[in-house]
């Protein structure tokens, strides 16, 4: 069959890059220095097959002067992918399959599905589990005690009360099943991680010495953390493998040549 791979389940967003000097003053004219597609090597088949190859559309001005950037969304509304949808796959294909948190109900049956499979499997054949809390909503929190890995944001770290990578992987540790593996990053402070050892790890954040584009930076550490956890590496290598690869996303426009 060859080596299983990794399958995502959530949005795909085909990214409209422009970039220009300056932060746009009102009613001015403003030439854009580059205007380009974000780019990335992925296979959309799946998503192809459920969305009839339509995707939502996200315009993003980018300032090259200090990398920050402006998101307008076109959202084609798109239905969502649901557990029937979910039946299709084939479990046997893949190693590793990640949820980006959404229809957090479905997505449970989702996993749930997963575990039933695995349940079947030997060890070497089981499929690993993760998800990404990410949006504040509450409904995604049952999430938490779903997936292997779970990655957790700054944001809904401070939505629970919690101010740094290290606090929230400590007091959220306690909704996930048992086993699981919290990680959570923080921008320029880093990541931290706990995995069923108990152990928290830490990295540094690794910034380019100049920003030029943050879009996509949190997509970015959460792909590499799960290539390098996928490929049998330390939790704490993992996620310094993460931050290394998001701070060099940050040093150039789209995702071309950064892994």
């Amino acid at each position: 069959m060859g080596e299983k791979r990794v399958l995502c389940v959530g949005l795909v967003c085909l990214d409209i890059i422009s970039v220009v000097e300056r932060y746009p003053a009102e009613d001015s004219d403003t030439r854009f220095i580059v205007s380009d597609f974000g780019r990335c090597n992925v296979d959309v088949s799946h998503l192809v097959r459920h969305s009839r190859g339509e995707m939502p559309c996200a315009c993003c001005l980018v300032n090259c002067q200090n990398g920050s950037r402006t998101v307008t969304l076109y959202d084609t509304n798109l239905p969502e992918v649901t557990a029937a949808d979910f039946e299709q796959v084939n479990l046997s294909r893949y190693k590793w399959i990640h949820w980006e948190g959404r229809n957090a109900s479905e997505q449970v049956k989702m996993i749930q599905r997963v575990e039933a499979h695995n349940r079947t499997c030997p060890p070497s054949d089981r499929v690993t589990t993760s998800v990404e809390v990410e949006k504040t909503r509450p409904e995604l929190y049952q999430l938490f005690s779903y997936g292997d890995v779970v990655f957790v944001s700054k944001d809904v770290a401070k939505a629970w009360g919690f101010y740094s990578a290290a606090e929230a992987v400590q007091g959220l540790r306690r909704h996930l099943k048992p086993g699981a593996t919290l990680v959570c990053a923080w921008a320029e402070e880093g990541a931290d991680a706990i995995g069923p050892d108990g152990v928290l790890v830490h990295s540094d954040a690794f910034p380019p010495e100049v920003v030029v584009d943050t879009l996509g930076a949190g997509d970015t550490f959460n792909a590499a953390v799960i290539l390098a956890l996928s490929r049998g590496r330390p939790l704490a290598e993992a996620i310094t493998y993460g931050c290394q690869v998001a701070g060099r996303k940050c040093g150039v426009h789209g995702y071309d040549g950064i892994v």
